[in-house]
């Protein structure tokens, strides 16, 4: 099972095992990391499960489809790599992803 470390504006770390095939949200909801509240339940509608993703990992992640887009105009603290969690589909190439949440997810 691919390993992904959520990384709280804190610094405290929350590594999960996520099953191929869910949402990094998903993954982050079933195993209660604070900070990903998932309002929309990963319909890319809120902005709640907003993550940034670390820079070795955003090439394997990708950027934002274009709905994804709009929907991070609206969240605070955007950053080059932010990304809804939702929209990042767990695989076996991102064993090992690290994301960080932005403060205002505290």
């Amino acid at each position: 099972m691919p390993t992904i470390t959520y990384i709280e504006y804190t610094g405290a770390e929350h590594r999960v095992e996520a099953e191929a095939g869910q949402s990094v949200m998903r993954a982050a909801v079933d195993n209660m990391v604070p900070g990903i509240d998932a309002d929309c339940g990963g319909g890319c509608s809120c902005g709640t499960c907003h993550v940034i993703v670390d820079d070795a990992w955003i090439g394997k992640v990708g950027r934002p489809h274009e709905a994804e887009e709009g929907m991070l105009q609206f969240v605070p603290s955007r950053d080059e790599n932010s990304r809804l969690s939702c929209q990042i589909e767990v695989t076996e190439a991102l064993d090992g992803l690290i994301v960080r949440l932005p403060e205002f997810q505290m």
